[in-house]
């Protein structure tokens, strides 16, 4: 990977450590089915007007991921975060939608994986498990199993960009979210009835409107847009291990911002992480040097 994308790939991931401490704000205030509602409202407005539909895309393909992305990965998150799941476990669980990716990666498209990665993953998933015991905060089961199935989501994404290539990422997830919306209204419909839509002007605070605002704008718009685009471009055993910073940028955001303290396990399984993100990025560019 090009240095310059592996920085990019790594502000993104920074980014969205932050944004599950963002997403715990505004489930202050807001019905988690109509703040990712909002979120997604937000994303395709007023942008849908001004960039044309992505060439080369069918629209099932743009309405499949828009359901699984705004449905099935953020709508089941914030669902378990609002029944107990501390914004630090998480961001933590819903990484491993990087191996998940990986494994199908390898399947579906036949892309290898190297001793060098799996090393890599072997230290990751280490590390992960290691604050995943560790951590503070209420990890209920399905809690944990809507974690996980938000996990299995995203990697089918990341499937669907790897397999269609978009042209124009940032058309890709602006079009993709306008699908998102009538599912989330549909399933809020379903679950809740009206009453989140009818009380949204009442629950409404600044800090929530800001929330929906980071989440649209700076998680989704910029940080999804060259995640797709790192995605279509490189393997995703290049790629996928990245969003293992996430966790780390989540716990160090609840640090910084809130004062929270961590265990030393917790801080043992951020180094593993770290280690194996090291191993998986240095060791194809260290082989040749070394050959």
């Amino acid at each position: 990977m090009r240095p310059r994308h592996l920085l990019l790939g790594i502000l993104v991931t920074l980014i969205w450590g932050s944004n599950f401490s963002v997403i715990e704000v505004g489930l202050r205030a807001l019905d988690p089915f109509v703040l990712t509602t909002l979120r997604f409202v937000f994303t395709a407005l007023p942008l849908i007007f001004f960039v044309r539909r992505p060439a080369g895309v069918p629209l099932l393909a743009m309405a499949a991921y828009g359901v699984l992305f705004g449905a099935g990965l953020w709508g089941v998150v914030n669902i378990a975060m609002a029944h107990g799941m501390s914004p630090g476990l998480s961001s933590l669980v819903l990484q491993f939608a990087a191996f998940i990716t990986v494994l199908l990666s390898a399947v579906v498209f036949r892309e290898p994986v190297k001793a060098p990665q799996v090393i890599g993953m072997v230290f990751a998933v280490a590390g992960l498990a290691t604050v995943i015991h560790a951590a503070p905060g209420s990890a209920s089961t399905p809690g944990t199993a809507l974690i996980l199935l938000a996990a299995l989501n995203w990697s089918l994404c990341n499937l669907l960009v790897k397999r269609f290539r978009p042209a124009d990422m940032l058309a890709f997830v602006v079009w993709t979210s306008a699908f998102a919306v009538p599912a989330l209204v549909l399933l809020t419909l379903l679950a809740k009835g009206s009453g989140p839509f009818t009380a949204l002007a009442a629950n409404m605070t600044w800090a929530a409107a800001g929330s929906v605002l980071f989440q649209a704008y700076v998680t989704t718009i910029f940080g999804y847009a060259i995640w797709n685009h790192l995605m279509k471009t490189y393997p995703a055993s290049a790629v996928a291990p990245l969003s293992l910073l996430v966790p780390v940028s989540g716990i160090a955001t609840s640090w910084l911002a809130f004062g929270e303290r961590f265990p030393s396990a917790i801080w043992v399984g951020v180094v593993l992480i770290l280690l194996g993100i090291a191993v998986f990025v240095l060791a194809p560019r260290l082989r040749p040097a070394t050959a």
